[in-house]
């Protein structure tokens, strides 16, 4: 147990309560402590009934079951080892700065969620940090399935596209996509790489919460040297199918498209 406890001590600090909550939320619900029925976000629930706790509990809650388990311990994973990497890389020393870009990307997620009924965060929310940080280590290479490599940048897009191949919903990963590029352009490509206006800052109270570290400096003065090389490499576009809506019940797909890049990254 003091081993156990060792390493959830030595996870980031926004991380590990991110991770403990992902994992105390869905115990709460499996234990019927709380009925599961109070956790998910419906748009009514939350906007005519004034259950403002949805849009938090929908982030952290995941139906744990026969059909569901492994996905969400390949979701635990991901948040737990993409999460980590950013919070001690790109943001190491500003967790303001972390904070913030979580919060932004939830709150996007949140009224997506709302207008397209999507009645679970928990996904999306992963993969818009699995984005930025795809994006911010985007020459790196990485593996997927049958020893595939490329470079992380990709990444995202892989774990959609293999999942729409194999007849699943996109809305999750694509979601979680879009939202991480927004983040990831407003906050780093359109100031730095374009010249453009800063419209994304930190507000000052999340300093005082979370004062930086190490004698780090509030905000960013640079972008992360993987990203200064690649700065000159065009942006491809694509077009974006948004598939069908992420329904309760349809795991079977999702799992195997999550158990390719999980056996791999093991």
């Amino acid at each position: 147990m003091s081993d156990l406890g060792d390493w959830f001590r030595s996870i980031p600090l926004i991380t590990r309560y991110w991770f403990a909550g992902s994992i105390a939320v869905p115990l709460i619900g499996k234990l019927g402590l709380v009925s599961p029925v109070y956790l998910f976000l419906w748009p009514d629930a939350f906007i005519n009934r004034f259950q403002i706790w949805r849009p938090i509990t929908a982030t952290f809650f995941f139906p744990v079951g026969p059909g569901t388990g492994f996905l969400y311990l390949v979701n635990l994973y991901f948040l737990y080892q993409y999460s980590s990497r950013l919070e001690t890389g790109a943001f190491d020393g500003r967790p303001a700065d972390y904070m913030f870009m979580l919060l932004f990307n939830w709150i996007c997620i949140v009224i997506t969620g709302l207008a397209m009924d999507m009645q679970l965060l928990m996904i999306p929310l992963i993969m818009s940090v699995l984005y930025v940080w795809a994006q911010l280590n985007r020459d790196m290479i990485v593996s997927f399935w049958f020893g595939t490599r490329f470079k992380a940048c990709y990444l995202p897009w892989v774990i959609l596209g293999f999942n729409y191949i194999i007849g699943g919903s996109v809305i999750n990963e694509l979601i979680g996509n879009l939202v991480g590029h927004l983040y990831f352009f407003l906050m780093f490509k359109y100031p730095m790489d374009l010249g453009g206006r800063n419209f994304l800052s930190t507000p000052q109270f999340l300093y005082r919460w979370l004062p930086n570290r190490r004698g780090g400096v509030s905000g960013f003065g640079v972008p992360p040297a993987s990203m200064r090389r690649a700065a000159e490499d065009p942006q491809g576009g694509g077009r974006h199918n948004w598939g069908q809506g992420f329904r309760l019940g349809t795991w079977s797909s999702e799992i195997t498209c999550h158990f390719c890049l999980f056996s791999d990254e093991v």
